[in-house]
């Protein structure tokens, strides 16, 4: 069944339904939907055992953030398809997410979604464990033929080095997925919202996540850390830092890699792969010059 026809076919409607799709979705198909006076978000994807998304896992995420407040409220489950209310809201660009003003507002959402989100998790939890997810992906495009096969060696290389560099962690619960579209400012509240990814991590994953995926200047990023550990930041924990940073950049460019051979949705991932293969490369050198 197509996207728009699950989307439609929902028994929570009251009436009949005519489902917009919502352009920017890389990973699902999304739509907003009237009815009965109210409006409605919904989400259309089933498992994605290549990526790790389990929608048990989102959904009992997308419950605890809506409980902690970061997200809006999850109204309805059903086999491929989640309906949230909606949130007239403006999505966040990675220019709107650079600014310190920004990044001020951002850091109170990690730490909830870091430290009380657990407190609300019900039944089973994942773990999202950056370098198991990255060796996971060099099997998967082996078995699919990747035009990118040539370039695993190395990857997996730079993998188990980054891993080394990274050290022990702390275990907080992560969102693991911080794109600028994966927040949005209402004008009074910022939200955060799309838990497909979400499990157990370091906390360096997501301060790193954030920063990759919105190319935070260096001074920002020093402040992040001071300000999220509330300590002085030590040249370990800024290598361990900019490892994981590294790590996020591999991931990302990895499953864009993983899309080009497997998502039917219209996007251009070949191009998206080149964009963060790019800043991973950039990234990398500079962490072994540092």
């Amino acid at each position: 069944m197509a996207a728009i026809d699950v989307a439609r076919s929902l028994p929570f409607w009251k009436g009949k339904v005519e489902p917009k799709p919502v352009k920017g979705g890389i990973t699902n198909a999304n739509f907003l939907v009237e009815d009965a006076g109210q409006r409605y978000f919904v989400r259309v994807g089933e498992d994605i055992p290549i990526h790790g998304v389990m929608r048990f896992n989102e959904c009992a995420a997308s419950r605890a953030a809506a409980t902690c407040g970061l997200s809006p409220e999850l109204l309805h489950q059903a086999p491929g398809a989640l309906v949230f209310r909606f949130i007239e809201a403006k999505t966040l660009s990675a220019d709107d997410v650079r600014p310190r003003a920004m990044l001020e507002r951002i850091l109170p959402l990690l730490r909830t979604c870091h430290h009380e989100m657990p407190k609300h998790v019900r039944g089973p939890a994942l773990i999202f464990w950056v370098f198991h997810v990255v060796r996971d992906y060099a099997h998967t495009l082996k078995e699919g033929i990747s035009r990118d096969l040539q370039a695993l060696p190395a990857l997996m290389r730079m993998a188990d080095e980054l891993e080394r560099a990274v050290g022990p962690v702390d275990i907080v619960f992560g969102h693991n997925d911080l794109l600028p579209s994966n927040f949005l400012d209402d004008g009074k509240k910022l939200w955060l919202i799309d838990w497909d990814y979400a499990g157990f991590n370091s906390p360096l994953f997501d301060l790193s996540n954030l920063a990759s995926n919105n190319e935070v200047s260096e001074p920002d990023e020093r402040w992040l850390l001071e300000s999220y550990f509330e300590k002085p930041l030590t040249p370990a924990l800024w290598r361990s830092y900019r490892a994981m940073k590294c790590a996020s950049l591999l991931r990302e460019t990895m499953w864009s890699m993983v899309q080009e051979i497997h998502s039917e949705l219209e996007f251009d991932y070949p191009a998206y792969t080149a964009e963060y293969r790019g800043r991973l490369d950039r990234m990398y050198t500079a962490f072994k010059d540092s």
